[in-house]
């Protein structure tokens, strides 16, 4: 089997899983396969706008709830999926099976590739990061559960001020709740406003609805920034919409890695439109 089509089969797993163990909303694989070689998975229609283009139209009291919904639906992936390993997920005999069984090495690994990632604008703080990724303590064998590693409004449709579907689960992976909490803070709560301490006590109310909220370890506040602040092209990504430019979206990774290097609340990390973002 191709490798596209390994990964599209795991993701029509996954999303068939979710329906079947969950309420989160996501929809339905009609018939995924591969015909001459090429992969293919068709879902049904969902009909709703991109929320990454409606999020900061809405006031705060939907977006706190918007915010609320993600983090509800994030403890419910956490309660439904559990595993015996870490990192990449494939399906073998229909089943979603990790491909890795040390998670220290394999986070060090993760970290460290997010922080090799980052363009030469970071280089001022890539040592720090990667004696933090390298040298902080890390749990021996946490529970694994789904690490749905592009959690965010951008893979969401939304219709009726409510989330209708949430979208695109490619590569799925398992690691502990803490690391996919990290990362779905700073893509939910940080990303479109300036003040997201609301929105992370929407989306923390949310998850402690359905289960215990995770204590994050700064290297996973570290790892999760680096691996966002960067796309699979090794382009800078964008916060805010209307999107902040290339300048000031580097100066937003870098104060956001700085705070959390410091240990600093992540909440302290603003937009500034004067901030260039050269070292």
């Amino acid at each position: 089997m191709s490798d596209e089509a390994t990964w599209l089969q795991t993701e029509a797993t996954l999303l068939t899983e979710i329906r079947n163990r969950t309420s989160v909303p996501v929809p339905p694989v009609l018939t995924s396969g591969c015909h001459d070689d090429v992969a293919y998975m068709l879902t049904a229609y969902i009909d709703g706008a991109d929320l990454h283009e409606r999020f900061t139209v809405f006031d705060s009291a939907i977006q706190r709830e918007l915010a609320q919904s993600f983090g509800t639906s994030l403890a419910h992936l956490h309660e439904a999926f559990q595993f015996d390993g870490y990192g990449t997920l494939e399906t073998t005999s229909k089943t979603l099976t990790p491909r890795r069984d040390d998670w220290e090495a394999w986070f060090r690994e993760y970290g460290h590739r997010a922080v090799r990632r980052l363009p030469p604008v970071f280089d001022p703080l890539r040592s720090e990061l990667r004696e933090l990724i390298a040298d902080s303590p890390v749990e021996s064998a946490p529970p694994a559960r789904l690490y749905p590693w592009d959690f965010r409004p951008g893979n969401a449709l939304v219709a009726d001020k409510s989330i209708a579907a949430i979208v695109d689960w490619e590569a799925p992976l398992a690691a502990p709740a803490s690391l996919s909490v990290a990362k779905a803070e700073y893509l939910i709560a940080d990303w479109y406003v300036p003040e997201p301490e609301p929105l992370r006590d929407a989306f923390k109310t949310g998850y402690e609805s359905v289960r215990p909220y995770p204590s994050v370890p700064t290297a996973y506040h570290v790892a999760a920034i680096a691996d966002s602040a960067v796309d699979s092209t090794g382009t800078v990504t964008n916060p805010q919409y209307p999107e902040l430019e290339h300048h000031d979206a580097v100066a937003f990774h870098r104060r956001a890695l700085e705070a959390a290097v410091e240990n600093d609340p992540p909440s302290s990390v603003k937009p500034n439109s004067q901030d260039t973002g050269r070292p």
